[in-house]
């Protein structure tokens, strides 16, 4: 579904990305692990298009990406959860949602309304009155209803407290046993490991490790050396 074939990318001359390559198939929720600095949130923002890669590939339902604008990325139904989550602070929650929201889509307000309770509790609160982890929930609310086929998702559980974080896990496990591919970069492993099918890791720009769900549990020693968990 999504292919990602040796990207080179940059920000100006700093060399970012040195060969990634990894695959996201349909139905599948792969982790890209790394330290801070690796690459991925590069690696997410090279797949949508808002850095170009000058080398290498990426293909979406077979269709190269790279050269295309990021809106018409976005279009073909790559759906980017940035970090940021870009709440608009002056629509409320419902406003916010009817922006993206693509009539006969997969999911209705009302789908997600049902996915995130709270969402539907503060529907009429402003963006800026909302937590941060309801403003995590709203950023992928609003992904969803714009009726994408793939979504990558950064950090979107940093910060947030543990009850939070294990309302977000039920929420990605619920679009995961939906059908819908995800691609999630995550510093919470325990999270990862509920949650992945598979697993790539990211050191210095290049893939360094990728193993399934059970590889990785398997082995402490490949987390140890690149995600610095005995520290």
């Amino acid at each position: 579904m999504l292919v990602v074939d040796g990207i080179h990318s940059y920000y100006g001359k700093s060399h970012v990305l040195e060969g990634v390559s990894l695959e996201v198939k349909a139905g599948e929720l792969v982790t890209l692990l790394g330290r801070n600095g690796a690459g991925k949130t590069t690696t997410l923002r090279s797949i949508a298009g808002m850095v170009r890669p000058r080398a290498g590939s990426i293909t979406f339902e077979g269709r190269e990406t790279v050269g295309r604008e990021s809106f018409q990325i976005a279009r073909s139904g790559v759906a980017f959860v940035q970090e940021s989550r870009g709440i608009f602070g002056l629509l409320t929650v419902e406003e916010n949602l009817r922006v993206a929201e693509r009539k006969g889509g997969r999911w209705s307000i009302e789908d997600v309304y049902q996915m995130f309770p709270r969402l539907r509790e503060r529907r009429r609160n402003g963006g800026r009155a909302l937590s941060g982890g309801e403003q995590q929930m709203l950023a992928i609310a609003r992904a969803l209803v714009n009726d994408p086929k793939i979504l990558l998702l950064d950090e979107p559980t940093e910060g947030l407290a543990p009850v939070i974080v294990d309302e977000i896990v039920r929420i990605l496990r619920g679009i995961r046993e939906s059908g819908m591919p995800v691609l999630l970069v995550e510093q919470n492993i325990a999270v990862c490991e509920k949650l992945a099918d598979r697993h790539y890791i990211l050191e210095q720009g290049r893939i360094v490790y990728a193993g399934s769900r059970d590889d990785f549990a398997a082995d402490p020693a490949v987390r140890d050396r690149y995600l610095a968990l005995s520290a």
